[in-house]
């Protein structure tokens, strides 16, 4: 979208103010409020921003003020306030492009695929929870009512929920995002909402949107929405799911798609699914982000049966077991990552990942069709299979030894991602928790 065809739409939809947006290390959104007056100037020399105040951005307080240029094709007229219309934008210093901005890395990224004409289109399944808190600031999942040991698809716990719900819905298709399924997942208090794929770029736009969308209306129902991980050790945790396919540059030629095939799946989309297994080790670091995320990432089952979360790195069919699904003809679904994942990092790296696969023609082996959750582990040992990082520390130990995913970050942020995430595993183990009084106060 042209700024002349902004200012049309704008003055069509009766916009009046923008919410230049931009996302820091952690995928959460920033922004200011411009007014629609002010559109030549924040198109032509962007929102300005004091990093250092911002997040894991790059920037002490001595460095010079970011500036977020926007990208109109995001623009996305807010819902539930109509006059204001949300913007991400590209962060530059000093007038060039910033290399600590994640939508710039992914970007950056997506040119190298398009050089070797390939469009990269992207789905997401993004699983949430409806939490409230109590007087002493515990969360716990807000429905009451809403106990069942498998409450995967409960119609009673969904309609208890269908205000919510169908308010989110209805955005999505004010948005004309085609939602065309809304369910109760596996844990108590759990739900997901999917809507159509696209490319890389509008899909991770419109998962920061999302997310952002879901909290603000969570609280407009007195409730807290949230994405981690897993916030309790005894229900399934949150992932977001990563449905995969490379396209022709005109996004007309499925170029995963091999109907002759037992998977559907063609040559080069095996190729490309053989490079994500091959670095996955790395990528968890990037997909799994948090000290948090690596407890969902188990054997365990909780208490629905199943973590529905991958251990391992192998790929089937139809099996949920698995790192990698083939859900269908000509993509493949990343099950690894979940609900912190930053959108345009990850989208980067697994792209990355895939396309080094590619180049180097790497087989990702046999499909797996068990349940890879009741093999014993000896057995996958035996079998070659590869387990997936048990905790941040590991998988920051594999990201800085894997060249391809940092060169998909760019080598100075992928040390300044290594950097904070190694302070946050530091602090996480200079913290007392619970579990620690509970088990040692009284013994010791």
């Amino acid at each position: 979208m042209t700024l002349d065809e902004a200012k049309a739409l704008v003055e069509e939809k009766g916009i009046e103010f923008f919410l230049c947006s931009f996302v820091e290390m952690s995928g959460a959104p920033k922004a200011k409020v411009v007014p629609v007056t002010n559109i030549d100037e924040m198109a032509a020399e962007g929102a300005g921003f004091a990093g250092f105040a911002a997040g894991e951005m790059g920037q002490g307080p001595h460095d010079p003020d970011m500036a977020n240029i926007p990208d109109f094709n995001s623009l996305t007229i807010v819902p539930w306030r109509r006059n204001m219309a949300w913007v991400a934008g590209n962060i530059h210093v000093e007038g060039e492009p910033y290399q600590y901005c994640p939508r710039t890395i992914l970007q950056r990224q997506l040119a190298k695929a398009e050089d070797l004409g390939y469009t990269f289109n992207v789905g997401v399944e993004a699983e949430f929870m409806l939490l409230k808190q109590d007087e002493q600031g515990n969360y716990t999942p807000w429905d009451s009512l809403d106990t069942l040991g498998k409450p995967c698809y409960d119609l009673r716990a969904l309609h208890r929920n269908l205000d919510l719900m169908t308010t989110l819905l209805r955005n999505l298709e004010e948005l004309g995002w085609g939602p065309y399924a809304n369910d109760h997942e596996d844990a108590n208090c759990q739900f997901e909402i999917n809507w159509r794929y696209s490319d890389a770029l509008t899909t991770a736009d419109r998962h920061t949107f999302y997310k952002w969308m879901v909290k603000t209306v969570a609280e407009e129902h007195g409730l807290h929405g949230t994405f981690m991980p897993k916030p309790f050790a005894n229900l399934t945790g949150n992932g977001a799911h990563f449905h995969m396919s490379l396209w022709d540059l005109d996004n007309k030629t499925e170029l995963f798609l091999d109907e002759k095939n037992e998977n559907g799946l063609s040559e080069l989309g095996y190729q490309f699914m053989a490079g994500i297994l091959h670095h996955a080790k790395a990528l968890a670091a990037v997909t799994n982000p948090l000290v948090n995320s690596y407890k969902r990432l188990i054997r365990n089952a909780p208490d629905s049966g199943a973590t529905w979360a991958p251990v391992y790195t192998t790929y089937g069919g139809s099996n949920r077991t698995q790192m990698i699904r083939i859900p269908g003809p000509g993509r493949i679904e990343s099950r690894v990552g979940d609900g912190s994942t930053n959108p345009y990092l990850a989208a980067a790296a697994l792209l990355a990942a895939g396309l080094d696969g590619i180049a180097n023609k790497i087989d990702p082996g046999s499909r797996n069709d068990d349940n890879l959750y009741e093999v014993p582990e000896e057995e996958l040992v035996r079998r070659g299979i590869g387990f997936l990082p048990t905790k941040l520390s590991d998988a920051i130990d594999h990201l800085e030894k894997d060249e391809v995913v940092k060169s998909a970050l760019g080598e100075v942020y992928a040390d300044y991602y290594i950097q904070v995430k190694r302070a946050e595993w530091d602090d996480y183990h200079r913290s007392i928790s619970q579990w620690e009084h509970d088990n040692y106060l009284g013994v010791y």
